[in-house]
């Protein structure tokens, strides 16, 4: 089980980080390879990392912005061998793609540190 949820915790204990201001970063195998999504709260869809956080916060209502890593190329592989999947490298065309995707993704996260969350996924979410 991946431990997410009590780092998460352990630093907005010791830096009194209130819930609105935590934006949790994880990858999505429902998400089409490069897509963001950004939400203010929602299901773990199956992700360990996501389940140990509600664990460990006792609750769903936070921000999480997801980028999408499935292939088209590796559907039927993925529905098969999920870890296996997520823990696989990148194909080529992924990789080529892989860094002007991280520039949008680090735009988000600056928006949604400067202008909050809802101002962010109106700017952001079904644009990338």
């Amino acid at each position: 089980m991946n431990g997410s949820g009590i780092s998460v915790k352990y630093w907005m204990n010791k830096e009194n980080i209130p819930l609105k201001n935590i934006l949790i970063i994880s990858d999505d195998l429902y998400l089409h390879f490069g897509n963001f999504r950004l939400k203010e709260k929602g299901g773990n869809g199956g992700h360990n990392g996501l389940k140990n956080i509600e664990e460990e916060l006792r609750t769903f209502h936070y921000a999480r912005l997801r980028f999408g890593i499935k292939s088209r190329n590796n559907f039927s592989f993925y529905q098969k061998n999920k870890m296996n999947y997520v823990l696989d490298n990148w194909n080529e065309e992924e990789y080529q793609k892989l860094f002007s995707k991280l520039e949008i993704g680090i735009d988000i996260i600056f928006s949604f540190i400067l202008n909050g969350l809802q101002k962010t996924m109106n700017l952001f979410n079904n644009k990338n």
